[in-house]
């Protein structure tokens, strides 16, 4: 029994087919943390060096080469190198030739070359198939194994090579996302100097409103009371005045959400067709909803925040009304007004709360396009209505006040509810039948196929 079980075990090692071997061109930060990863998911490395004899630690299990003998014992390349330090491969063109070389350099700013870093590549060696990706990874990312769930870009020019260079991202956890031919290998370098690019819309947006409404509530109340009643009230600089703008920010921007939808729908009515392309500032627009959205969710917290700090700060303003004895009569209706006031001011921000949940990846995806669209669109006009609600029932008895305009100015949650007001009047026009019937058969309803000689429908 005993020589048999020793011949089983020589069959099975035999069948065992021996690890892929990746070359790696570079010792540095990324390219160890690179290497380390491959070994973790089953691959051998071998390093391309100048100095393989004195590069460094290398991760346990790797082995560091001359550039020529590296590139010769595999046949995917990772050039973990600068562009000036390409020179080396130009001379390398035999040991290249056929080979996968994968680009993952990057520029410190734009348009430090007149041509993309892998193009520069390609042209120095070509008879190799350059392939630019990974470089939106960091070494961080690498060496910590936080790439579950992150996406990798690549473009190349042979088809064959973007295969393995995917089949290796896949292996390693990361998501690959095609974008096409070398030439888009620009756009790929660009990615990792943006610096919330997608954000800088909606920041700009929320910074202006700020800025305005504080500085309109700082001179309609603040130096309104000193100039007209000699009375100091600029302790309400620093909590007061932050506690106005917060929510009046929020709901514009809440409302800022919704707009361009309802204006994509106005043009997609007036032109009778989906397929007509829309003007480049509401593209824009409409690409950085959610950025919004979260932006003025974190102005809503804000809110909520200062609501309930606000009444801890002064003692000394409790002590002076009880010293006075004197009791107020209670009112049912204010006291109606302010419950309904903090009633829909607390639905409103959860049901804003899930819609910043639902928005974000891990949990969006787990829903269906009709659940998501059903969060983010009906919920969503449910929670602009209720905290447009939340405004009008803090000014209920003060609009035709004379007393409320300080200096004939209207106060600050009067003026917000003017873009929100607008885009649910706006949406409760879209919902009239006639006009729902119409939107739907632009969106939802093709033209008919028909064969020649048939009478066209629609």
């Amino acid at each position: 029994m005993k020589p048999d079980g020793v011949m089983l075990h020589s069959l099975n090692t035999a069948a065992v087919p021996e690890p892929e071997l990746m070359c790696i061109f570079g010792t540095g930060d990324l390219g160890r943390s690179l290497g380390q990863r491959l070994l973790q998911s089953g691959y051998r490395v071998v390093y391309g060096s100048r100095r393989p004899n004195t590069c460094g630690p290398l991760p346990p299990g790797a082995q560091a080469m001359t550039h020529a003998a590296a590139a010769q014992s595999a046949s995917l390349i990772f050039v973990c190198v600068h562009r000036e330090h390409y020179g080396f491969m130009e001379i390398m063109q035999n040991q290249l030739q056929g080979k996968v070389l994968v680009d993952l350099s990057n520029n410190p700013k734009k348009g430090m070359y007149p041509e993309a870093n892998a193009i520069y590549l390609q042209r120095l060696v070509p008879h190799a198939a350059v392939v630019k990706g990974f470089n939106t990874l960091s070494s961080w990312a690498l060496q910590n194994g936080l790439l579950a769930g992150k996406q990798v870009y690549l473009c190349g020019d042979n088809a064959e090579a973007k295969c393995a260079v995917a089949e290796t991202a896949t292996r390693l956890g990361l998501t690959v996302l095609d974008k096409g031919s070398l030439s888009a290998a620009g756009e790929l370098e660009d990615f990792p100097l943006r610096l919330f690019s997608e954000w800088k819309i909606p920041l700009c947006v929320a910074v202006g409103l700020t800025a305005f409404f504080y500085f309109y509530l700082l001179i309609r109340d603040v130096i309104y009371a000193y100039v007209e009643k000699s009375s100091d009230i600029s302790y309400r600089i620093m909590m007061s005045l932050g506690n106005e703008v917060f929510p009046i920010v929020s709901l514009i921007m809440l409302a800022l959400c919704y707009l361009p939808g309802i204006i994509a729908a106005f043009f997609q009515l007036y032109r009778g067709t989906k397929y007509s392309r829309f003007p480049n500032w509401l593209d824009r627009w409409m690409l950085c909803r959610k950025q919004m959205g979260l932006v003025a969710l974190g102005f809503a917290f804000l809110h909520a925040v200062y609501t309930f700090v606000k009444p801890l700060r002064y003692n000394v303003r409790y002590n002076q009304i009880t010293k006075n004895n004197e009791i107020t009569p209670f009112d049912n209706t204010e006291a109606w007004s302010d419950d309904s006031l903090l009633v829909l001011g607390i639905l409103g921000f959860f049901l804003f709360v899930l819609l910043g949940l639902t928005s974000l990846p891990s949990v969006g995806g787990s829903l269906s396009w009709r659940e998501f669209s059903f969060v983010q669109s009906k919920l969503g006009y449910l929670t602009l209505f209720i905290c447009t609600a939340h405004v009008y029932i803090r000014g209920w008895n003060k609009f035709l006040k004379i007393s409320t305009y300080k200096w004939y100015t209207p106060p600050g949650y009067m003026l917000c509810l003017i873009v929100p007001s607008v885009v649910l009047v706006l949406k409760l026009l879209l919902l009239l039948p006639c006009m729902d019937r119409t939107l739907t058969r632009i969106r939802f309803l093709c033209w008919c196929v028909i064969m020649p000689g048939e009478k066209k429908k629609r």
